[in-house]
């Protein structure tokens, strides 16, 4: 068994860190929601914030758009030239693949200045282009309507996971303590 775990130590090491920062991340998002009441249809602060920033990257385009509060759940209504289009939940103001991206970053150990900085910046793209990402789906959705499930559920999920990949790619490759040194 010792030899196992001689054998397999940088593996458990990793995995260790990983599921501890992915729990704990984890734990702390979900104190943070419980803070709010979705039986009363109240919107957490980070959906609200992804939500009127869509809003303003869609003005900022000159779209007919607003985001107006779910009258039936927590959630906001995005109406694109009148029309209602899509609706902005919890889950897709991106919190999740942060949390999945720095536990990641964190399994993977660097020095300590290049994981916060890689996981600030990292997180920051992500929550960026998930803003662009919700603004361009919903303009997509207005002229495409019929392509709404390969759009959701297909592309954009794809173009997320893609970046957080070549993110991870990069840490791994660049800055992590398993980064090969080449002199």
């Amino acid at each position: 068994m010792k030899n196992y775990f001689t054998k397999y130590k940088p593996f458990l090491l990793f995995l260790g860190k990983f599921l501890l920062a992915y729990l704990l991340l984890t734990f702390v998002y979900q104190f943070y929601l419980s803070r709010f009441d979705s039986a009363a249809y109240e919107v957490d602060t980070i959906t609200k914030m992804v939500s009127y920033q869509t809003q303003e990257l869609l003005h900022f385009f000159n779209a007919n758009a607003s985001i107006i509060p779910h009258p039936e759940e927590a959630s906001f209504k995005i109406i694109y030239n009148g029309k209602y289009l899509a609706r902005i939940i919890e889950g897709c103001n991106a919190v999740s693949v942060i949390i999945l991206f720095v536990a990641f970053v964190v399994a993977f150990t660097g020095k300590l200045r290049h994981t916060i900085l890689f996981a600030l910046f990292g997180s920051m793209l992500i929550y960026m282009l998930n803003v662009w990402r919700i603004a361009l789906l919903s303009y997509l959705l207005y002229y495409y309507p019929a392509q709404q499930r390969l759009l959701h559920d297909v592309f954009f999920p794809l173009c997320i996971y893609g970046v957080v990949f070549i993110l991870w790619i990069i840490w791994v490759n660049k800055f992590s303590l398993y980064a090969r040194k080449t002199v």
